[in-house]
């Protein structure tokens, strides 16, 4: 397991009370997978959701960019459904951008982009359920 170390559970309920704009890399247009519903509960929570794909057109009836470079306006949270090897490179995509949080959903872990991360004042989070987190944390309001 990589050595990274995610903020307290105080610090990961202040970043989802104060952080609502959320660019999800890998974000399926295909209701049956993991990345769109996860999204579709946070986009019904209040968030707004930016889809970050170049193999769709739209999800959640909001129109997809092909990477995070491409998003205008400030982005508070990069939420990352891909596995673990591309994290890399979307951790100095977040960076390039101004990202305030890299938060790698479960199972994605990488200990490169996490320092690299770190090192550009990001905030990052990994392997944890955003949508988890959430319901746990604030529930429904």
């Amino acid at each position: 397991m990589a050595r990274v170390e995610n903020p307290s559970r105080e610090e990961i309920k202040r970043i989802l009370e104060t952080k609502r704009r959320i660019a999800v890399v890998g974000l399926s247009d295909n209701p049956e997978r993991t990345s769109y519903q996860v999204s579709k509960a946070m986009q019904e929570a209040g968030y707004e959701i930016i889809p970050v794909n170049p193999r769709i057109k739209e999800a959640l009836g909001v129109p997809a960019v092909g990477s995070l470079k491409e998003i205008e306006g400030h982005v508070d949270i990069v939420n990352v459904f891909r596995r673990s090897e591309y994290l890399p490179e979307i951790a100095r995509e977040a960076v390039e951008i101004g990202a305030d949080v890299l938060w790698a959903q479960l199972g994605v872990v990488n200990e490169e982009a996490y320092q690299y991360a770190k090192s550009h004042g990001m905030t990052v989070i990994m392997d944890r359920c955003i949508k988890v987190e959430h319901a746990i944390l604030i529930g429904k309001r």
